[in-house]
């Protein structure tokens, strides 16, 4: 029997294990996707207790409470932080299978040095150990993407965002770490919220630009692009329920844009109109500035009504859209492709019964402009766990060229989740360290390190075109 979480962790193979110890444990991470705040960057955070690390805003964690029948008092409720660390160490110990349970005990490794388990009984030794060690210098936050290992990191950054703190973090020579912001544009794409004309304002003030139009709106929003451009701006990224694709004449969109600012409701044919033209012309602006498009898509989002309005959005009550749009989504790529304006693109569906169509459609749009222009992006939210990662690398591999893929992101509120990167690579040196192991790939050490190196890391630094170098073992 192997001992919990040792060295070899998920590492069956001799192959695997030097694939990994060897190679991909070596390299550094390039975050190019997450949800931590630059602010807590740049303050330098020191955290007062595990609680505010592990708990804070971790709807992953939250669901697991929730279905240990955990009252809300001890999860999002004024209940001490002490009595919520409580409740998630007895919801841990059920969560067998979870990625959250090897999740939380690399990161009680890695970062605390408890090489124990956390359970209802450990709870107040596992509170002191890491409060402890939290109050120590090493691991205000700089010092945990430090430690980590970490490269770059691009944040999650709305149009109408000054992006400030991203000013001051790289006019910062003591943080060599770079912090990029990243356009997130929902807000200005959902014209059905019923705060959207609110946010219109904003952006309106924002960009100086009146929007009183349709054409204004992308003028407003090009202006903002170049500014993100200038703080060093170069991903975007788009949170999708489907892909749409529901082509309009320009004297439509005109109309359609011009009821919803007089207020009147729209149909959804019109909403979706309005959307496919609007991620059109923005994949249109991506190629002319060189950026990479993010899709992400597949969610059925706030699907429990009641705790919606106690406790908003992004809490928890989120599942998977079973929705087939695959022929959405070539139309879309196709109709940015015939003007030879489709940007390099990543693609994210949180079914992971869309893999394999992923993967044929992402070949139909390759060319010599980019090594593996058109990406499935790693299986993500729901799929980020041993299973969901296998199959997505597997179905890529059958269906692409998995050396050419650009590996992990964090996708995470939290500054210790770097050890899902770890987590990652594990298993990514499982899966090729089986098949050289079993006669499928040759055992060519000079192939194999080019593609553990390249998938952990080097690849993503080509891909993307940030200003760093890659790293060669």
């Amino acid at each position: 029997m192997k001992q919990f979480l040792d060295k070899d962790f998920l590492l069956s193979t001799p192959t695997a294990q030097h694939l990994y110890h060897d190679y991909a444990a070596k390299m550094p991470i390039l975050d190019y996707h997450c949800h931590i705040q630059q602010k807590e960057i740049w303050e330098n955070r020191k955290f007062e207790n595990i609680t505010q690390v592990w708990l804070g805003g971790d709807h992953y964690k939250w669901r697991q409470m929730r279905t240990n029948g955990v009252d809300e008092h001890f999860i999002t409720g004024d209940a001490t932080d002490r009595e919520k660390f409580q409740k998630w160490a007895e919801t841990l110990t059920k969560a067998i299978g979870n990625p959250l349970f090897h999740w939380s005990h690399l990161e009680l490794q890695r970062y605390f040095g408890y090489n124990g388990v956390l359970n209802a009984d450990t709870a107040e030794e596992v509170w002191n150990v890491c409060n402890a060690k939290l109050q120590s210098d090493d691991m205000t936050v700089r010092n945990i993407v430090k430690q980590s290992n970490v490269t770059l990191i691009c944040t999650t950054d709305d149009p109408v965002d000054d992006l400030e703190i991203h000013k001051k973090i790289a006019e910062d020579s003591s943080f060599d770490v770079q912090v990029l912001p990243a356009w997130r544009p929902d807000k200005a794409m959902n014209l059905e919220k019923p705060e959207y004309l609110d946010y219109l304002a904003t952006l309106s003030k924002v960009s100086g630009v009146d929007i009183n139009s349709y054409d204004a709106l992308f003028k407003a929003l090009k202006n903002r692009l170049e500014f993100f451009a200038s703080r060093g701006a170069s991903v975007s990224d788009h949170a999708l329920e489907y892909v749409m694709y529901k082509p309009a004449t320009k004297s439509q969109l005109d109309e359609i844009f011009n009821k919803r600012l007089a207020g009147k409701e729209l149909t959804d044919l019109e909403i979706n109109q309005f959307k496919t033209a609007f991620m059109l012309n923005l994949g249109r602006e991506y190629h002319r500035l060189g950026w990479v498009m993010q899709l992400h898509y597949g969610a059925i989002r706030d699907n429990n009504t009641l705790r919606y309005n106690q406790l908003g959005p992004d809490t928890g009550y989120d599942g998977i859209n079973s929705y087939d749009c695959s022929k959405e989504m070539s139309a879309f790529l196709n109709a940015l492709n015939i003007t030879d304006e489709l940007p390099k693109t990543i693609i994210y569906s949180l079914n992971p019964n869309m893999n394999s169509i992923i993967g044929t459609i992402i070949g139909c749009f390759q060319d010599s402009s980019a090594i593996g222009k058109v990406q499935q992006g790693t299986a993500w939210w729901f799929n980020d766990h041993k299973v969901g990662m296998t199959n997505q690398m597997t179905d890529f591999a059958n269906l692409s060229l998995l050396g050419n893929h650009i590996g992990m992101l964090t996708d995470s509120r939290s500054f210790l989740s770097y050890t899902r990167h770890e987590y990652y690579r594990r298993v990514l040196c499982e899966l090729i360290g089986g098949w050289v192991e079993n006669g499928e790939y040759p055992n060519d050490e000079k192939a194999l390190k080019e593609i553990i190196t390249g998938i952990s890391y080097n690849n993503a630094v080509r891909y993307f075109g940030f200003n760093l170098d890659p790293v060669n073992l």
